[in-house]
C-alpha cells in the first residue's frame, strides 16, 4: 500500500489540508479536540508528516549545534573527555528528549561543517571577547546562546556559570588549608572564566593581605604551559605554597612540575583547579576541584536556545558550584 498523504488524512478527518498542517507544525491554533482527532487518525493510518516539508514550511531543521573556540588542549585533552566533551554529551541528551538533533562542530568559524549545515541555533561554550565564532554565526543570522557569559556582549543570552564564585570557593579552601602564598595560573584568552577568575584572585589576596603571583598562560599549550610556569615559579619564588589553576590542564602540568622538582603535594604545595573532570579525578594525587553541575548547565543552555529561536532573550544562572576536596590540597587525607 502507498504511504498516506496529508490529503488522505484531511479527507478522513473531514478537515482542510491546512488544518492538518497546522496541527503538526503548531504554527496556528487548532481546536484541541480537532487536533487530537487528527493525530489519532494519523497514527491509525500510519501517516507521518514529511520532515523536509515541515522544515520548508517552518524554516526549521530540527538541528541545533554546539561549538567552542577553546583549543582541544584544554577543552578535551588526551582522553577527549574534558570540559567540552562533558557538556556535549549532556546537551545531546537534552536535545534528544526534545526530538532535536545536536551537531558538534569544529572550533573554526570557516570550517565547512559550520558553513553549509543548517542549524536552527547554536550553543557557544565559553566564548571569548570578540570571539570569531560569534561574528560567524551572527553574520548568518543564526540564533546564539552561550555557556558562560560573553565578555562585552550582555545582549547574548547566556547561562552564567559563576566563575568568580568558583574561584573564590577554591581560594578560600586553600587559605583554610594554611596557604599563605598562592600563585594563580590564568589563561590568556579573554573568556569570562579567566577574566573573573583573575579578578577574584586579586581581590581575595588583597583582602587577606597575601602576596600576589599571577602567571598568564596560553591555553593552546595546555598542560605544557602549566608545567613550565610552575617550574619557573617554584624556582624563583620558593615561598609559594599553593596554586590556583583556572584551567585543569594547567593543574596537571603543575603536578608534574612539582614532582620533577621534588616538591611534595600536598605537604609542601597545595594545588586546586576549576573543573572536576577526568584530569582532576585521575591525577596523582587527585586534584581538588569544583563540580560545576555541567549536565544541568547543558540542559539550561538547550532550553535557553529554544527560547532564543522563538525570539525571546534572557540570561540564567547556574546553581552554585560545589567544592570537591581531594588529596592535592588536603594534608590530612589518606591514600
Amino acid at each position: 500500500m502507498s504511504r498516506p498523504t496529508i490529503s488522505d488524512l484531511a479527507k478522513a478527518a473531514g478537515v482542510s489540508v491546512t488544518t492538518v498542517s497546522h496541527t503538526f507544525s503548531g504554527r496556528r491554533h487548532v481546536d484541541p479536540e480537532t487536533g487530537a482527532r487528527i493525530r489519532a487518525l494519523a497514527e491509525q493510518m500510519g501517516y507521518h508528516p514529511s520532515s523536509a516539508a515541515r522544515a520548508l514550511r517552518s524554516g526549521r531543521t530540527g538541528t541545533i549545534a554546539l561549538a567552542s573556540s577553546m583549543p582541544f588542549a584544554v577543552a578535551a585533552g588526551p582522553s577527549r573527555l574534558g570540559f567540552l566533551m562533558e557538556i556535549s554529551a549532556s546537551a545531546a541528551m537534552s536535545a534528544l528528549t526534545r526530538d532535536l538533533a545536536l551537531c558538534l562542530i569544529p572550533p573554526h568559524p570557516t570550517a565547512r561543517a559550520s558553513s553549509v549545515a543548517g542549524f536552527d541555533g547554536v550553543i557557544l561554550v565559553e566564548p571569548m571577547r570578540d570571539d570569531p565564532m560569534v561574528a560567524h554565526f551572527e553574520a548568518r543570522s543564526t540564533p546564539i546562546v552561550s555557556i558562560g557569559t560573553v565578555p562585552g556582549r550582555p545582549d547574548i543570552p547566556a547561562v552564567d556559570i559563576r566563575s568568580a564564585e568558583t574561584a573564590t570557593l577554591l581560594l578560600a579552601h586553600l587559605a583554610g588549608q594554611g596557604c599563605r602564598h598562592v600563585a594563580a595560573l590564568i589563561g590568556t584568552s579573554p573568556r569570562t572564566s579567566q577574566i573573573e577568575g583573575e579578578a577574584a584572585y586579586r581581590a581575595f589576596v588583597s583582602d587577606h593581605t597575601l602576596p600576589q603571583t599571577v602567571a598568564h598562560l596560553d591555553e593552546a599549550e595546555g598542560e605544557e604551559a602549566g608545567y613550565r610556569a610552575t617550574l619557573r615559579l617554584l624556582r624563583t619564588e620558593p615561598g609559594i605554597d599553593g596554586i590556583f589553576a583556572a584551567i585543569d590542564a594547567f593543574a596537571s602540568g603543575a603536578v608534574r612540575a612539582s614532582r620533577d622538582l621534588g616538591v611534595e603535594v600536598p605537604q609542601q604545595l597545595r594545588i586546586v583547579t576549576r573543573y572536576d573532570g577526568l584530569r582532576a579525578k585521575l591525577s596523582q594525587p587527585p586534584l581538588t576541584a569544583v563540580d560545576l553541575h555541567l549536565p544541568a548547565v547543558a540542559e539550561q543552555a538547550v532550553q535557553l536556545l529554544l527560547e532564543r529561536i522563538e525570539g525571546n532573550s534572557r540570561a540564567v544562572r547556574a546553581e552554585l558550584p560545589e567544592l570537591v576536596p581531594r588529596r592535592s590540597s588536603m594534608v590530612s587525607m589518606g591514600e
